[in-house]
């Protein structure tokens, strides 16, 4: 029945209209995904299976959301609540800019060759993005950090707030949230995942986006006069009453270098008890979960030496907890209605419809990864949400891959780096809106600045994923 893909189009349209206009995305995506889940049983659709039905259609609808919430909590939600707890005590305890401070140290030899120091920014940021795993977070310790030493060496402001901006271009690690999803959706381990399926291919991938905003940023200084000419333009758009502070005028790191550790931890105990690598005999391996956990009770142990104050250790503990509560409601509860958004698009049959329509045409898998790759850094540009555009569609790729022939991987995470990427070059994300804040620019200027670039990048991206990779 073809009115069935042709209603989820329309869903989809009303949901990034809606979020265009910044109503609630949890809630629009719940409930478009109900009103389709409804709209699929009146056209006598098969909607995705319950485990127990209520025995009345009105009432499986909210049966729906009972088994996304349970399912969720019970897997991947426990995961990704840990990890955002555990990146709330890192920046309590001063460990995430201690990693910041300790990781940048080298740039400062560098100061002669401004834009070589930009470029290189961003490779040592995405490193650091693995481990603290906030884009809005990461780009405010960069803007502490970073920012002063890349405008004393001579690039724009406007150059150093892209560059900054673009560490945040390759959500990947195993305390992305993002990663977690991925990994449960494709049924492989998350430190596999990672090591395995994401480090191959963001390496050349940062390369190419380092290499390309290089060039573009030094291009678009040069045009405009020079970074004191770019500087000079970006002061007289600003409305002085509006100015944010700048970035230096943030709050010092007072954590002592080693804490730097402390955030690279649960990577670290990732890789060394993982089932990669025979390591230990007999063979020792760890979830994310109890890697997080371990490096949080390793965390508030090393605070405690360091303090000796058991009630301010203990109130890092509590900041721990508050950061699961903070995740849960921002996060998980997306993933929850992202959840039922993708189920109303399985039971009015999208993904039926766009295998039909892929074989018609005469096109594979490889054209359909690009398709749903470009579709997903395209929303992540409209809702300013790497999260949001990434829980709402990459659900419905176990059901594709297979339909289509191939491993799920292989579609979901050229999809998962195109909705981090995307989020790099829209106005209204957070990262953009707080970083040119800080930077005293516009959002709308840096989003220009990371376009082209990000654009080459995914080309590039995809080129390698599906043909050389």
């Amino acid at each position: 029945m073809i009115l069935g893909p042709v209603l989820a189009c329309i869903a989809i349209v009303a949901v990034a209209g809606l979020l265009l206009k910044e109503y609630h995305p949890h809630a629009v995506l719940l409930v478009a995904g109900l009103v389709m889940l409804l709209a699929a049983e009146l056209l006598g659709l098969q909607a995705p299976a319950l485990d127990e039905s209520t025995g009345f259609f009105g009432f499986d609808l909210f049966r729906h959301v009972t088994e996304s919430f349970s399912g969720t909590l019970a897997g991947v939600g426990l995961m990704i609540m840990a990890i955002g707890g555990f990146v709330a005590m890192m920046d309590e305890i001063g460990a995430s800019g201690a990693l910041v401070r300790v990781a940048t140290t080298p740039l400062r030899l560098l100061s002669r060759f401004p834009y070589v120091v930009a470029a290189l920014v961003i490779p040592i940021g995405q490193v650091l993005f693995v481990c603290i795993p906030s884009a809005a977070g990461l780009g405010l310790l960069l803007m502490a950090s970073v920012f002063p030493l890349l405008v004393r060496v001579g690039v724009s402001r406007l150059t150093a707030v892209s560059a900054i901006v673009a560490c945040t271009s390759f959500g990947m690690g195993p305390a992305s949230a993002m990663s977690a999803k991925a990994a449960e959706l494709v049924g492989m381990p998350l430190s596999n995942y990672f090591f395995l399926e994401q480090i191959p291919l963001a390496i050349p991938a940062s390369v190419v986006m380092a290499g390309c905003l290089y060039a573009t940023n030094r291009w678009f200084d040069a045009r405009a006069g020079g970074a004191a000419a770019v500087d000079a333009a970006s002061d007289h758009l600003l409305d002085d009453e509006d100015e944010e502070p700048d970035a230096a005028d943030a709050p010092e790191v007072r954590a002592p270098a080693v804490y730097a550790v402390l955030p690279a931890l649960p990577v670290v105990l990732l890789l060394l008890f993982s089932s990669l690598f025979a390591l230990w005999d007999p063979p020792i391996v760890l979830d994310t979960t109890t890697a997080i956990l371990i490096s949080v009770a390793a965390a508030i142990a090393v605070h405690a030496f360091r303090l000796r104050d058991p009630k301010k250790t203990f109130g890092a503990v509590k900041v721990f907890w508050g950061g699961m509560g903070d995740i849960f409601k921002s996060v998980v509860t997306l993933i929850i209605a992202a959840d039922l958004f993708a189920r109303g698009l399985l039971a009015l049959g999208l993904v039926d419809a766009l295998v039909q329509v892929s074989q018609a045409l005469g096109a594979g898998a490889v054209v359909m990864g690009v398709l749903m790759a470009t579709l997903i850094f395209l929303a992540s540009i409209l809702m300013g949400s790497g999260n949001a555009s990434f829980f709402a569609f990459g659900p419905l790729v176990p059901k594709l891959a297979k339909d289509l022939g191939v491993s799920p991987e292989q579609l979901l995470l050229p999809m998962q780096f195109s909705a981090s990427m995307g989020r790099s070059v829209s106005p209204i994300a957070g990262v953009v809106i707080a970083t040119a804040g800080l930077g005293r620019v516009s959002s709308m200027d840096v989003a220009r600045r990371t376009a082209l670039p990000l654009v080459l990048t995914l080309a590039f991206m995809l080129g390698w994923h599906h043909v050389v990779g």
